[in-house]
């Protein structure tokens, strides 16, 4: 939690009795105020009519806090005042959270391929819910240690668990690596261990302003590591007795589940014509205990009806989009998806299998360095529908929490009807869209979600050389009246150094509010984000500007694109 400012009191709401003459007439409500000023001695100024008909105050901003007592007991000692309250000040409750890579985790808050999270924080943040990851296991992770609950170890084969052991109460995770091609059959590679349940888990429930890191999206929620995945993958038997017992359901010879999961993220598959009976049977178990299940499409480029669990009912099958908002290359799809969510892409669709060439496009997360068995912690960006899954797994913990009577099939159906149309492309369906976490929060809570408004873009590319000063324009049309008071600027320019750059945002009447300055300390590449300004005083129709400044020598970039929404 984070202490809110303590904003000094410069004015006061004076509502007047509604037979007062003050009541109606500005010109009475400004006597009134000259009166309580020599009254008083302080410097007192009526401002303005608020909508509610009350008077708003100006006390000046070198008013104590004994010099607002007395103001307002003198309005108090008036037969023909209501009432006088201070104007206090309010804040986002959807702060930035202070962990160090935050700024790294695009797919929480970018307004183009992003999931809206933040907006959701300030109603809930998943207490009291339970996410299973049933996955490879858990790495340990000082940026998720604190939000870990007992799990258990399904493998039942000795050496697929390289634990020395078959199932157990340990949930470590014990490596997934392949010391020689063809060890899992045709075709397999040798592979490093992933530590893939790890950086599953961090999406979700990675511990939050801890400034350390990164953030999860259900960041109070508890992660519970379920292992099923080993050497050579995991079978199906073992799979299903994990959602089994994750939900809390029997499992002969495994001791119950103290802390039944209300979610389970299944970012694993294979390939199957249709949903193999043990793994429905469990699914529906799950289902019925109240038990939320999100499974990944796929990794295949191809219809997700081949695959399963994704082809399993009862569940929400996930989708990948990028950063763009497009569906990822290699995302499966079809009728039977349905919704997307941001899954990355460490690479381009033509670049080389297994190079990673664009690291910032993919899903930040926790992980471990180790090569086989584990080592020191670190974070890495993945790409996969295993990466997009957990997004929906995280929301589904925050619906959950916010309105614990929710079914598994009222939580699917909230998130794919508040998701938003993809802005890119998806060609063989991606299901209703991309999740819109604080909308759908708002819709269970019967919040009232104001209306996004109209969104004017440029993604013309606008170089940017040393020293220079360059600009993108934006005609708005079709708008009455001033720019919102929370102008929202989406900026998304590529610059190595970015500690050069000077933003600014130029109003039609060229009146010019700084968005960034220079920081000969801020090393790292590009800004991608979205400033929010007060832009009332201006006419909203007009042509705008982002104006960019490069101060120094020796980096360069461009403008990819940056958009208003009114």
């Amino acid at each position: 939690m984070r202490a809110l400012p303590s904003a000094p009191v410069e004015k006061v709401i004076v509502t007047y009795k509604s037979q007062a003459t003050e009541a109606g007439s500005n010109t009475a409500a400004k006597s009134d105020t000259a009166e309580k000023a020599a009254k008083t001695g302080e410097k007192l100024s009526f401002e303005r009519r608020l909508a509610g008909g009350g008077a708003l105050v100006d006390l000046g901003d070198s008013a104590t806090k004994q010099d607002v007592t007395e103001v307002m007991e003198a309005f108090r000692a008036d037969p023909s005042v209501a009432s006088v309250e201070p104007d206090i000040r309010a804040y986002a409750m959807a702060v930035t959270p202070n962990d160090t890579d935050y700024a790294k985790q695009w797919d929480l808050f970018e307004p183009t391929g992003g999931m809206n999270v933040p907006a959701a924080w300030d109603k809930t943040t998943g207490s009291g819910v339970t996410v299973a990851v049933i996955d490879t296991g858990y790495a340990a992770h000082t940026d998720l240690a604190t939000n870990i609950v007992s799990g258990y170890d399904f493998i039942s084969t000795s050496a697929d668990a390289r634990d020395g052991n078959g199932r157990d109460a340990d949930a470590k995770d014990e490596g997934d690596w392949n010391a020689t091609d063809g060890e899992c059959g045709t075709g397999s590679k040798a592979s490093n261990s992933s530590w893939h349940g790890t950086h599953v888990a961090g999406t979700i429930g990675a511990v939050t302003n801890n400034t350390k890191g990164i953030a999860g999206i259900a960041y109070n929620a508890k992660i519970q590591p379920v292992r099923v995945l080993g050497k050579c993958g995991g079978s199906s038997a073992d799979i299903a007795d994990a959602i089994t017992w994750a939900s809390g359901g029997t499992v002969p010879g495994v001791p119950a589940n103290a802390n039944p999961a209300r979610v389970i993220n299944l970012s694993l598959g294979g390939a199957s014509a249709s949903c193999p009976s043990v793994y429905q049977t469990a699914i529906n178990g799950a289902v019925s205990r109240g038990t939320t299940v999100v499974v990944a499409a796929g990794n295949s480029n191809a219809n997700a009806s081949g695959f399963t669990p994704a082809n399993c009912a009862n569940v929400i099958n996930v989708a990948s989009t990028s950063r763009e908002g497009n569906r990822s290359y290699y995302s499966n799809f079809g009728t039977i998806v349905d919704v997307a969510a941001p899954g990355g892409e460490t690479r381009r669709a033509t670049d080389t299998p297994g190079t990673v060439t664009t690291p910032e496009n993919g899903i930040y997360s926790t992980l471990n360095s180790g090569s086989t068995t584990q080592s020191a912690e670190n974070y890495k960006p993945y790409q996969g529908t295993s990466m997009a899954a957990p997004h929906i797994a995280g929301l589904a913990a925050l619906l959950k929490s916010v309105k614990s009577t929710l079914t598994p099939a009222e939580i699917e159906s909230a998130i794919k009807a508040n998701a938003r149309p993809l802005p890119g492309t998806c060609t063989g369906g991606c299901g209703t869209g991309i999740a819109d976490s604080a909308k759908t929060v708002n819709a269970v809570t019967g919040t009232t979600t104001p209306p996004t408004g109209t969104v004017f873009t440029n993604a013309t590319d606008v170089t940017i050389s040393d020293n220079t000063t360059v600009s993108s324009s934006i005609a708005v049309t079709g708008r009455t009246g001033n720019a919102p008071a929370a102008l929202k600027v989406g900026v998304d320019i590529k610059h190595t150094w970015r500690g050069d750059l000077v933003i600014d945002l130029i109003a039609p009447d060229g009146t010019v509010r700084n968005l960034k300055a220079s920081s000969s300390s801020d090393s790292a590449d590009d800004v991608v984000t979205t400033y929010t300004v007060d832009a009332s005083s201006e006419v909203a129709n007009g042509t705008w500007k982002l104006q960019v400044r490069d101060v120094a020598s020796g980096d360069t970039g461009y403008i990819n694109s940056w958009n208003l929404t009114f």
